[in-house]
């Protein structure tokens, strides 16, 4: 939503602007209703007869950014069987002290969350390029956190190495 956000800011019209806070919960319930998919039918009935069990969808980075948003609503419109929420503890706590839990806000609200991402659309903002210049700056960022984990690592093995020797 932060992305996306800024782009309906900068578009400036009353229906940009009615579109702030939607895209993320509903790329969240259609990669729900893909799961969905994944997990039905035929080949997924013989999978489970066989053994396999289902991969949760996990749900992160669901602390709301925007002060504007309600601080619990990325935990109350995500909700749905088999989730997982990494929620940050602010949000956590926000959710025990006054979050409206209702049951699955997902299921059923496909449709909903085509024209929401369809409207961004149509208003010149390509979904799927946001989608990749957010996949890319995490990538970047998970692989700078990995190579300053292996420069720490290394420094405190040769650390190690000079006091044993």
């Amino acid at each position: 939503d932060t992305e996306i956000d800024k782009r309906l800011v900068k578009a400036g019209t009353h229906e940009a602007l009615v579109l702030k806070g939607r895209a993320g919960v509903a790329n969240a319930r259609l990669a729900y209703a893909a799961y969905e998919e994944v997990f039905s039918g035929v080949r997924w009935n013989a999978l489970a007869r066989a053994g396999a069990n289902k991969q949760r969808p996990p749900w992160a980075s669901t602390g709301v950014k925007d002060q504007a948003y309600k601080d619990t609503m990325y935990v109350e419109e995500l909700i749905a069987p088999d989730t997982v929420n990494t929620m940050p503890e602010a949000t956590l706590l926000a959710t025990e002290d006054h979050g409206q839990i209702r049951g699955d806000a997902v299921t059923g609200t496909y449709a909903q969350a085509r024209i929401d991402l369809s409207a961004l659309e149509r208003l010149g903002i390509p979904y799927g390029e946001v989608v990749q210049q957010l996949e890319d700056e995490g990538v970047a960022a998970f692989e700078a956190a990995w190579k300053d984990l292996l420069k720490a690592l290394s420094a405190s093995l040769h650390r190690i190495g000079a006091e044993a020797a």
